[in-house]
């Protein structure tokens, strides 16, 4: 079959909606559809007992509803579908408040900017959106981040807010309470407050988790301890890689303008077609599939996004989180060991061509890419940089020019077409993902919405903490330098954290000083005493 008439055949139009999906370059054989048939039906039937109220994560005996959050009428009982609703009517109703000035910084006025400080989904899909959807020169509030426990990047943060700081909203996203690098943030962010001789408290909101859900947040406690402007709830029925239309998006898009209703309309739109059309006019199931085709069902290929498109710069970034942190998992449904995964990674076209293209095109052939064109270049007229011919012409010449190289040098390929980069079309390419990485979990027997190989690193973190405390305080008690062997015999510490523990104090105590040896184990560290 010639690529004119293979075209034809796989490319996947919804005229309605003016977004499609070519797989055309992807080298499937003509049987791959009727094999996988028997795969494809046990994921649609996982995915309608999913959105019935089926638990869905037996590791901690929840449901998982992000696809009623933009659907309220499908949600299983009365009271959720209550909840949804007055979310986004609060949502919206506090964001009025906000931009009216009825809800004011503590010196009056109006708030000009916001801050979110959160984590992991908590903050990717916060940041995807306003990227994405976001002008910060006419927005109601210019947006900053803490996403990290890195005290060097809330100190840019913070310095780069400066003056300001007097009329920025703060909100804390949390669905515990407890994570670390949230926690970190908040308290960084309060003294920072402090010390401009501002009252937190008169500047922040929580988002998290409430007993009403049945939710023990230390955030929520601490928030109506200390009258916190307002606390929006989280459910236990949605994870944070599938968060973004909830309250943890839908607060930081309504305090930016953005259109909330038009997000979730273009949500609910995709989910109607992924929902009920059969495999070959699913564009989330076309996705999956492809995914199991390119990788061997085993993750053996890479999954490359490159979005043509600077709004959409950090698309690949959310994609990380939601298809690896739900994909990647040692043991499936069965309790066997596969080890499965697809990992994630891109930057945007055509800013790519001059980076990493020339490998993916002429190197290893370990991937898979997707290409995400917009189809309108810009709004308004504009400028021929050449006799008729226009940037858009260049960097649809561009992703034109790279499908086609890649794919002549036999690397696989597909594109995701949308009209523009607007609400209802972020809104319904969140969708295309949640649901995509739903039905290629089933299609590889995995559960998604789990992730043990997280909380294993935060129980590892919480470890080496101890061993960090229990070595300073050795440390200190010391009158002469000491060694990580030392160190590790008097406490019953593994001697190379102990090694790194006392590498990290020398860094960060001017008290700590290092003697280095000709190998770690011969360096010698000392507490020193003030005069």
């Amino acid at each position: 079959m010639n690529h004119w008439n293979r075209f034809n055949e796989y490319l996947l139009c919804y005229a309605d909606l003016g977004i499609s999906l070519d797989i055309s370059r992807m080298n499937f054989p003509a049987d791959f559809f009727s094999k996988m048939e028997p795969l494809v039906q046990r994921a649609f039937s996982d995915m309608k007992k999913l959105e019935s109220g089926a638990i869905a994560n037996p590791d901690e005996n929840r449901m998982v509803g992000h696809y009623w959050l933009r659907n309220a009428a499908l949600a299983p009982t009365p009271e959720l579908r209550a909840a949804i609703e007055k979310d986004i009517a609060d949502s919206k109703s506090f964001a009025a408040d906000v931009h009216s000035g009825k809800v004011a910084p503590q010196h009056g006025g109006k708030f000009t900017h916001l801050l979110i400080i959160g984590i992991g989904g908590s903050a990717l899909g916060p940041q995807f959106l306003t990227d994405a959807l976001v002008d910060s020169w006419k927005a109601p509030l210019i947006t900053h981040f803490f996403d990290n426990t890195d005290p060097d990047g809330i100190h840019r943060v913070i310095a780069g807010i400066g003056a300001d700081l007097g009329k920025t909203l703060v909100v804390v996203i949390s669905k515990s309470g407890g994570t670390a690098e949230t926690r970190n943030g908040m308290l960084e962010a309060k003294a920072a407050y402090e010390r401009s001789g501002l009252i937190f408290e008169k500047h922040a909101v929580a988002v998290t988790g409430t007993k009403a859900n049945h939710i023990d947040s230390k955030l929520e406690k601490f928030a109506s301890e200390n009258k916190w402007l307002k606390i929006f709830p989280m459910t236990d029925w949605v994870g944070g890689r599938t968060s973004v239309l909830s309250t943890v998006g839908l607060v930081p898009m309504a305090l930016q303008g953005v259109d909330v209703d038009s997000v979730l309309a273009g949500a609910a739109a995709m989910d109607e077609k992924t929902r009920s059309l059969p495999a070959r006019q699913n564009i989330s199931m076309l996705l999956a599939l492809m995914w199991h085709h390119a990788s061997g069902g085993r993750g053996a290929k890479d999954m490359v996004v490159l979005p043509y498109k600077d709004r959409l710069m950090l698309l690949s970034k959310y994609l990380q989180q939601l298809v690896m942190e739900s994909i990647g998992k040692e043991l499936d449904l069965d309790g066997k060991k596969v080890n499965q995964g697809l990992a994630v990674y891109g930057n945007k076209g055509s800013t790519d061509q001059h980076a990493y293209v020339q490998q993916l095109r002429d190197g290893v052939n370990n991937f898979f890419a997707t290409f995400i064109e917009v189809r309108q270049a810009a709004h308004g007229q504009q400028l021929e940089v050449e006799p008729d011919t226009t940037s858009g012409d260049f960097l649809q010449g561009f992703l034109r020019g790279t499908r086609k190289a890649l794919h002549e040098n036999g690397r696989e390929n597909m594109t995701i077409s949308i009209p523009e980069v607007n609400a209802f079309n972020l809104g319904a390419i969140i969708a295309i993902y949640e649901r995509a990485v739903s039905f290629y979990a089933s299609l590889v027997n995995v559960n998604a919405y789990h992730q043990p190989g997280v909380e294993a690193g935060k129980k590892a973190a919480g470890a080496f903490l101890k061993t960090l405390s229990a070595v300073r305080s050795h440390l200190t008690s010391c009158t002469k330098s000491i060694t990580a062997d030392e160190v590790a015999a008097s406490t019953g510490t593994d001697p190379e954290e102990v090694w790194f523990c006392l590498s990290h104090l020398c860094a960060n105590d001017k008290r700590v000083t290092k003697v280095a040896g000709a190998t770690p184990a011969l360096d010698r560290f000392a507490w020193q005493v003030p005069n």
